[in-house]
């Protein structure tokens, strides 16, 4: 239902206005919250646009399903380096993210991954990106600024381009290598406590039928393959 995902979509939007600038955890004289509350708006917006263009370039229309993932790919890419960047890195930021979420999507439906409304690539890959990307457009002037208020500002005679990259390199690594790990084992206990998967017709006849007694999309007809 594209009128729900388009409205979920926007309700993320805002709400990403609480999550980037809410996180910041200081208001001081407004103008590090501002720097970040835009950040986010620009890179969303850009993600947006650059969706729509790869989109139409790629399938040959302007695919809405692509448009929103780039919305939520510029959220997304945006959320590490929105207090470290300036605001025309975090355009450039969000344009990639949003180019990146329709490559990803392209690429993980070729490679027959099942992933319906594209998280793997909004969350997962552009997330990736986003964290690089701190390392990438570090400006030390604006993480004077913004961030230094809260003392996330690292000393310039310690610190560089290459060594932010590393320590953004790491953390991705360490996150992705940890989350993998006991996502295996939380996964594989829970199939061999009773499964995982439901019954195929189960699955045909939509779970919020069978787990939940209700159907959610009225308008949608069981298909007999």
């Amino acid at each position: 239902n594209m009128t729900s995902a388009a409205l979920g979509t926007l309700i993320l939007w805002f709400g990403w206005f609480g999550f980037n600038p809410g996180s910041f955890m200081g208001v001081g004289d407004g103008s590090g919250l501002a720097h970040v509350l835009l950040a986010t708006n620009i890179a969303a917006a850009m993600g947006a646009l650059a969706a729509t263009a790869t989109s139409w370039v790629l399938l040959k229309k302007p695919d809405l399903g692509m448009i929103l993932n780039g919305t939520l790919a510029g959220l997304v890419a945006i959320t590490a380096p929105c207090a470290f960047v300036t605001l025309g890195a975090s355009a450039l930021i969000g344009a990639i993210g949003g180019a990146l979420v329709v490559l990803s999507v392209l690429f993980f439906d070729k490679i027959k991954i099942d992933d319906p409304v594209g998280a793997t690539s909004v969350h997962l890959v552009c997330g990736i990106f986003g964290t690089l990307a701190t390392g990438f457009f570090y400006d030390y002037e604006i993480a004077k600024t913004v961030a230094g208020l809260s003392g996330d500002v690292v000393d310039p005679a310690k610190w560089s381009k290459g060594s932010q990259i590393m320590v953004q390199l790491k953390g991705v690594l360490a996150v992705g290598g940890f989350t993998f790990v006991a996502s295996l084992v939380i996964w594989y206990v829970l199939k061999l406590a009773g499964g995982i998967r439901v019954s195929r017709d189960e699955e045909i006849m939509g779970l919020d039928v069978g787990e939940h007694g209700n159907e959610a999309y009225a308008d949608f007809q069981e298909v007999n393959r």
